[in-house]
């Protein structure tokens, strides 16, 4: 197996490199997750949750440090690696108020005396998870998983392998038990034949929808209990009565964020012919505002993408929406200078026809098409494969609510981008995955219900 290199996407050179783990290793780590589940799912909630609080001020306390060992593997500009740090806490902290609570059986009416829905572990949850955010999209999963009572075998992007191995650092520093939060460093391959194994229980997956399907069959085929949270092509509706000042001011760093490299970014922007000169006219200006550069600087708001093959990858969608009618008003591309730099596209006259309104577009390109009115803007919007997130703006709160319902997605903002939130369940439909994360709703999808009536 070939060497784990983790790479600085600012300068291209390579930071460190790992051996990948042998057979011995990762049969000692699925031995220690199934021997300490046992001992972890009978700690009484109130400890664990003492631990999450722990670990969420362990989090605060190096959200520097922690931010920049972020921004020096994948290259997210260092405000949004601290910012990523933080969230992690957050949600830390609303699982170590909320497990208690969620834990509780439900009772319920029947023939007998007493009867109750109870709240189980699995075991060993397996989680396979993506380097666009290093932190957030292990922990915000970890943080149910474990406050439920199961723990976590991590297998991480080939990306990001220090962020991998310092979270796991973290945890014991923490005071958890050695085992409760493993990180095994491996190729994916190896970690799709895990699933079979009798240890791992359950598999949480984020990333592609090729790679989600491939974890859901293996999942099914050995009837193990799976969530997928996959990629997305999120719809930006700005309607004729919209406030278009706030809008456009929303839209630029919501399609920017994490150099674009998130799968909730804003990535079709549907707006009614009303408004839509003045709306990209205004898009346009703000995106030529945004400063591009060292992500270690605090004043920067576009890094460099994590790999040469995305700059490829977006290449292409872009070239292909040019050579089917679209218009360059903002051209950006390849950046002749060390590093893996984007600059930001921005494109009108698209049509359906092309990748960047099909495809998922992992970086600073947005493709603005305009609409004729409301019904058309939510044909547009549903016309994906894709339903994970999406926004709407108009100033008829109540209209928002009502069109809300009608988009085929699993999270919607009105006048707002849609952020995860630790009480917000997240996830989406369609090819954008199935079951949630985040909440009482991921909270209950690595547990066991059992009936129990009482006579």
């Amino acid at each position: 197996m070939t060497l784990i290199s983790s790479i600085n996407p600012t300068t291209g050179k390579i930071i460190r490199q790992f051996q990948p783990y042998s057979n011995e290793q990762i049969n000692a780590a699925l031995k220690k997750a199934d021997t300490v589940f046992h001992e972890w799912k009978d700690f009484d909630v109130s400890a664990r949750s003492k631990l999450l609080s722990d670990l969420s001020q362990l989090l605060r306390s190096r959200k520097q440090e922690l931010g920049e060992l972020i921004t020096l593997e994948m290259g997210k500009v260092i405000k949004q690696s601290v910012s990523e740090v933080v969230k992690c806490a957050d949600t830390f902290d609303y699982f170590a108020a909320h497990a208690e609570e969620f834990m509780q059986p439900e009772e319920a009416e029947t023939d007998a005396s007493e009867s109750m829905v109870s709240y189980e572990p699995m075991g060993p949850v397996l989680a396979i998870k993506p380097w666009n955010f290093p932190f957030w999209q292990v922990l915000s999963a970890a943080s149910h998983i474990l406050a439920a009572g199961n723990v976590v075998l991590l297998k991480h992007s080939s990306y990001v392998p220090m962020c991998a191995l310092k979270m796991e650092e973290l945890f014991l520093e923490a005071g958890f038990p050695d085992g409760v939060f493993q990180t095994l460093l491996t190729d994916g391959s190896t970690a799709s034949s895990l699933i079979s194994r009798d240890e791992i229980k359950a598999v949480s997956f984020t990333g592609g929808d090729i790679a989600g399907k491939k974890v859901a069959e293996l999942a099914a085929r050995n009837m193990k209990k799976f969530v997928l949270e996959l990629g997305g092509s999120d719809p930006f509706i700005v309607l004729a009565d919209a406030d278009v000042e706030k809008a456009t001011t929303v839209a630029v760093p919501s399609r920017c964020i994490n150099t674009g490299q998130t799968c909730i970014a804003a990535k079709r922007f549907i707006v009614a012919q009303e408004v839509a000169e003045e709306f990209t006219g205004k898009f346009v200006e703000l995106t030529e505002q945004l400063k591009l550069g060292d992500p270690m600087d605090k004043n920067t708001d576009i890094g460099p993408l994590v790999r040469e093959e995305q700059i490829s990858i977006l290449g292409q969608q872009v070239e292909d929406a040019i050579a089917k009618g679209a218009r360059p008003l903002l051209p950006g591309g390849k950046m002749e200078r060390e590093g893996f730099f984007y600059s930001p596209t921005v494109l009108d006259n698209v049509n359906l026809d092309m990748k960047v309104m099909a495809e998922e577009t992992f970086g600073p390109v947005a493709p603005i098409i305009t609409v004729r009115n409301e019904q058309e803007a939510i044909r547009i919007a549903n016309s994906t494969q894709f339903g994970l997130g999406a926004s709407i703006w108009t100033k008829d709160r109540e209209k928002g609510a009502l069109l809300a319902r009608q988009l085929e997605t699993g999270m919607v903002a009105v006048n707002a981008f849609f952020r995860p939130e630790a009480c917000m369940p997240f996830g989406g439909i369609k090819k954008s995955g199935m079951g949630r994360e985040m909440a009482k709703h991921g909270f209950y999808e690595f547990m066991h219900l059992k009936a129990v009536k009482i006579y």
